[in-house]
């Protein structure tokens, strides 16, 4: 994995250009084009059914445009998949996480994927999404907002620069969404990237904030 320092380059390291979706034969937006950079944090706006997943999707390379293209460091992303997933940690709307695994079993299949991590490691994570205790627990046990907070311990255990999270404040108690903020706020002062969606209003933010709106956007 690539240390974030060494992701300075002269292209916006990810880059919409032209984009379109469509789904069920409706254009949810079209001619959308951003950049992000090295200590970028996005956030995409709009209402229900306005595109605000399909265009994560789109960012993580999950989804191919209507139109248009994603750039990854100037190049078409379609050539490029391998090379975003080695600089990409992705959690979905979902917690994604098997119930009769443990917090901790969970962590080590979810690592495994890309960069393998030890207990010890797994454990601070958890400990540091204040789950300290719950490690051997199975998560069906757990309840929404405990699941959600296992889900997000990857935040502490993947070095990836840029993160792409879809409404990761869901089911987070006061305390849980004001860590994550502030942990997310210093991805970014790092250097890291965040583009995600959430209906909450973010109060700890990075300078490097901003909107995207897709409700001003619709096609």
């Amino acid at each position: 994995m690539q240390p974030m320092d060494s992701l300075i380059v002269t292209n916006p390291f990810l880059e919409a250009v032209a984009l379109a979706c469509e789904r069920d034969w409706r254009m949810l937006f079209d001619g959308l084009d951003f950049s992000l950079s090295p200590g970028d944090m996005l956030q995409v706006v709009g209402p229900n059914g306005s595109g605000k997943t399909s265009l994560l999707r789109l960012l993580a390379g999950l989804m191919q445009p209507t139109a248009g293209e994603v750039r990854l460091k100037g190049r078409s992303l379609e050539r490029q998949r391998g090379e975003l997933a080695r600089h990409l940690l992705w959690i979905g709307h979902a917690a994604g996480i098997k119930g009769l695994l443990t917090a901790e079993e969970n962590l080590t299949w979810l690592c495994a994927l890309h960069r393998p991590a030890g207990r010890d490691e797994i454990w601070q994570s958890l400990a540091s999404v204040g789950l300290r205790g719950f490690e051997d627990v199975p998560c069906h046990t757990l309840s929404a907002g405990q699941q959600r907070r296992v889900a997000l311990a990857r935040l502490y255990l993947d070095p990836a620069p840029l993160w792409i999270l879809d409404e990761p404040f869901t089911a987070l108690d006061k305390s849980g969404v004001a860590q994550l903020e502030r942990h997310l706020r210093e991805h970014c002062e790092r250097g890291g990237m965040v583009v995600l969606t959430t209906h909450h209003h973010l109060l700890d933010k990075p300078d490097t904030f901003r909107e995207l709106d897709l409700g001003q956007r619709a096609a």
